[in-house]
Parts: structure tokens; C-alpha cells; sequence
């Protein structure tokens, strides 16, 4: 088999894998980039490979940085079937159309405003794009075998989110294991990564490959914010990811609220895509560990604003209250309104509860930016910023090398990818020193032979 290095390689976004053998090619998951400037060009350049010879897209699961580009493949020719579980495509139904709007709606509102550099504006792809995508899917089981010429695809549980596998791949001679993102030991929502067992190539994500995350409860840290915040009459802004992360928010917050650990003060979800997952995650009981009564405290933590006029209202708002929006990253979204109407005032709090890539407005914050840039303007960034590193969906390096202990023999190739560059060579010294495997980190656009 040929593998080609076309996203997640130097980075920690784009992931996208082509894999060529047993007669076919195939692409393994199909993802936006995103952060750094130079990073978001590619998804504007032709497509690294030709749509039209493409045989299907297998999908490791739904977050943008997996799926999100998808509807311009399609777009540009890409006609085959789109493989994944049944969690992943109810997401991808929910994150796929949202993409398109939110794109349709940048690109609106930069003509309007007249800050953008092209005339006019346009959407990387439209809504129309994003539903011809979805009519492309088609659903695995985990453990199920599906057949794409002379390739075998096998999905096991990666722990990650709702419908998240490790794609497994093989042909008469050998195998190959994608593990896409894979989650914690000790998750909140969902159950540990399934052991893989038998693996002759790896390709291995390393997001979190040069950090472990804080033993501290992060529940407690998310009380402790909210009381100092709420005690001094400030709003709480939660820039959240809109699957796994607001529902793993939302259902501390309803435990906290219910325990008094903090103030009975309105909470509200901002976030469409979010009040739509929480339908997903009632319809695949099996992949969480939410008991019923859980699903209903997480339903009923926060008031749903849905509406773009119910959004603008919350920031006119001058008594304290909690708000969780979109994106996680604040690469867009409604997040962004809340952030101009509150980020000014040292009263109120910004908090990062998840991963901040290069280049986005998140990471910036987190490094103490005084100020950034949000709809063609600079807005004064006073409100304070605290980070909650153990709400990661992601494992650290400890908890991946733990997870891939019961690979035995070691892999003949292993490839550290889907991480920032310090991340990713850190990762590989840890699989080094602690597994003593040897790993490349590939460069984008590489080639690799694996047998």
C-alpha cells in the first residue's frame, strides 16, 4: 500500500490520508484546515488529488477537522460513497449543513461590512454542497468489514466522541490502523479506546503529545471560576466545541447547580449545532456512559437560543449568567458577538476549555493577547481568561502510550501526525523512550510505502 501525507502532517488540522492499494484509492478522513493563515489557503487550492479517481472517503468521525471538507470534494467531482458509523453521520448531518452556513453567513456579512480583501466574498462551499455530501453516506458497525476493492475496512471504538473509530485497513499483505483522535481512560461522556492488537503501520495522532493534563477536577475549577465571576457581577463566556464539549459543560454545571456549589444564576446554550446533538447523543445510548437521568439534568442545565435575534438579545443583558457558544476555537460563530459585547470588561471571564490551535483567536488569548481581531475590527480583550486542561476529549501523551501498550510486536512504521510541531516530535520521543519505538513525523504532501 501507498500512503500520501495530504493533511494533519505539521499540523494539528486537515487531516486527510490517501491511501492507494488492493486495486483502489481511498481517502481516510477529509478535513478543513484551520487556524494559521497559511494553513486555511489550502482548502482554496485545487483539491491535493484528482475527487474523480477517488473510489470512497472513510471518515474517522465528525469534527470539521475530519469531515469538514467533504462538501468542496464533492464539489470539485468526488461521487463515491462516504464510509463511517451511524454516529458519525447523524453528526456530520448536524456539523456538515451548519459549516456551509456559517461560511454562506461570513461571507454575507464581509460584503456587507466591506472588510474583506476579495470582491465579493464568497463561501468556501454552500449549504447545497454540504446536503450533496451528505446523500453520499453510508454507515458501518463497529467491527463490521466493508470491502473496497481489494481492501478491508474495520472500525473499532476510539473513545473520542460520539460515533469516533481507529480505521483499520488491510490487504493480502498487510495492515495499516488510522486512529483518528482517540479520547481518555477516564471520560466524562464516553468510554475508554478500545486496546489494538496486531498492528503493522500507524498512524497516530499527537495533539496532546508534549503535555499531560492537570490531575486537579476540573469540576471544581469550573465551580471555583463561576463564583468568583458571578460574586463580582461578570458574564461567563465558554467558547465550547459544540459535540462532547457543551454537553460535558452543561451536565457539570447541572451536577454543581444541583449540589449548591454555584450560584443559581441563567446559563444559556447559544449554539444550534449544540441543542441538535443533544437529540444524537439520546439516539446511540450505547456509546456514553449518561445514564437517562443524566441525558435530562444535560437537557435541562441551560435555557436554547436558537434564533440569530435571541443571540443579539443576550448581549444587552447587563446582570451575571453563564454563556456557552460556538466554535470552540473562536474561529467563527456566535461566540465571536459575545466576545466584542463582554471581552472589554475585566468584570467578566473568558474560559478555554479545550484545544487551542495555531493561529485562531483561542490560542492568542490563551498567550495574553490584549486585543484581536473579530469582523474586520480590534476589540480590547479585558475580561480575564482561565484554562480547564482536564475537559480535553483528547488523551495526553501518558494516557496514548498506556492506551498503545497492548501493541505487541511494536509496528514496522509509525507515522506521529494530526499535532503542532512541538507536539508531535515530543510524542515521538515519548514512543521512543517509553515503548522504544521508532516514529517519523511526515511532512505535507509525503509519500510512504507501507508493507
Amino acid at each position: 500500500m501507498r500512503l500520501t501525507f495530504l493533511g494533519a502532517a505539521g499540523t494539528v488540522t486537515g487531516s486527510k490520508y490517501l491511501l492507494e492499494g488492493g486495486g483502489s484509492r481511498i481517502l481516510i478522513d477529509c478535513g478543513l484546515f484551520q487556524g494559521l493563515k497559511e494553513l486555511r489557503l489550502r482548502n482554496w487550492e485545487a483539491p491535493p488529488v484528482d475527487p474523480r479517481t477517488l473510489d470512497a472517503v472513510v471518515l474517522t468521525h465528525a469534527h470539521l477537522d475530519h469531515s469538514g471538507y467533504l462538501p468542496r470534494l464533492v464539489r470539485e467531482g468526488f461521487k463515491g460513497p462516504v464510509w463511517c458509523t451511524p454516529g458519525t453521520r447523524d453528526l456530520a448531518h448536524i456539523l456538515l449543513p451548519d459549516s456551509a452556513h456559517l461560511q454562506d453567513e461570513d461571507a454575507r456579512f464581509a460584503n456587507k461590512r466591506g472588510f474583506s480583501k476579495h470582491r465579493p466574498a464568497l463561501p468556501l462551499y454552500t449549504p447545497a454542497d454540504a446536503e450533496a455530501a451528505l446523500a453520499l453516506f453510508q454507515t458501518v458497525a463497529y467491527d463490521e468489514v466493508i470491502e473496497i476493492g481489494g481492501l478491508r475496512i474495520r472500525m473499532t471504538p476510539s473513545g473520542h466522541m460520539l460515533g469516533s473509530a481507529c480505521v483499520r485497513v488491510e490487504d493480502e499483505h498487510t495492515n495499516i490502523v488510522f486512529t483518528g483522535d482517540v479520547g481518555r481512560p477516564d471520560d466524562l461522556l464516553f468510554a475508554p479506546p478500545r486496546p489494538l492488537h496486531d498492528v503493522r503501520n500507524l498512524v497516530v495522532e499527537s495533539t496532546y503529545g508534549d503535555r499531560r493534563h492537570s490531575p486537579s477536577d476540573p469540576s471544581a475549577e469550573l465551580a471555583d471560576v463561576v463564583r468568583r465571576v458571578v460574586g463580582r457581577g461578570g458574564v461567563v463566556m465558554i467558547p465550547a466545541f459544540a459535540v462532547g464539549r457543551s454537553q460535558q459543560i452543561l451536565l457539570q454545571l447541572a451536577r454543581l447547580r444541583a449540589a449548591g456549589e454555584i450560584p443559581d444564576v441563567p446559563v444559556f446554550l447559544n449554539s444550534p449545532m449544540a441543542i441538535d446533538a443533544m437529540q444524537v447523543f439520546l439516539e446511540h445510548p450505547a456509546e456514553h456512559r449518561l445514564t437517562p437521568a443524566d441525558c435530562e439534568a444535560m437537557r435541562h442545565a441551560a435555557a436554547w437560543v436558537r434564533t440569530p435575534e435571541e443571540s443579539k438579545k443576550l448581549n444587552l443583558r447587563q446582570d451575571p449568567m453563564i454563556l456557552l457558544a460556538g466554535s470552540g476555537m473562536m474561529t467563527g460563530g456566535r461566540i465571536l458577538h459575545h466576545l466584542k459585547a463582554f471581552g472589554p470588561d475585566p468584570r467578566n471571564a473568558l474560559l478555554l476549555v479545550g484545544y487551542q490551535a495555531a493561529g485562531t483567536r483561542g490560542q492568542a488569548l490563551d498567550n495574553g493577547a490584549e486585543e484581536v481581531k473579530i469582523h474586520g475590527e480590534y476589540v480590547p480583550i479585558r475580561a480575564e481568561r482561565v484554562r480547564i486542561d482536564g475537559l480535553s476529549g483528547h488523551a495526553d501523551y501518558a494516557e496514548l502510550c498506556q492506551w498503545l501498550r497492548s501493541v505487541e510486536p511494536a509496528p514496522r512504521r509509525v507515522f506521529v501526525t494530526h499535532g503542532d510541531p512541538a507536539a508531535s516530535d515530543a510524542f515521538r520521543r515519548h514512543l521512543r523512550d517509553r515503548l522504544g519505538w521508532e516514529a517519523t513525523i511526515p511532512r505535507h504532501g509525503e509519500h510512504a510505502d507501507v508493507s
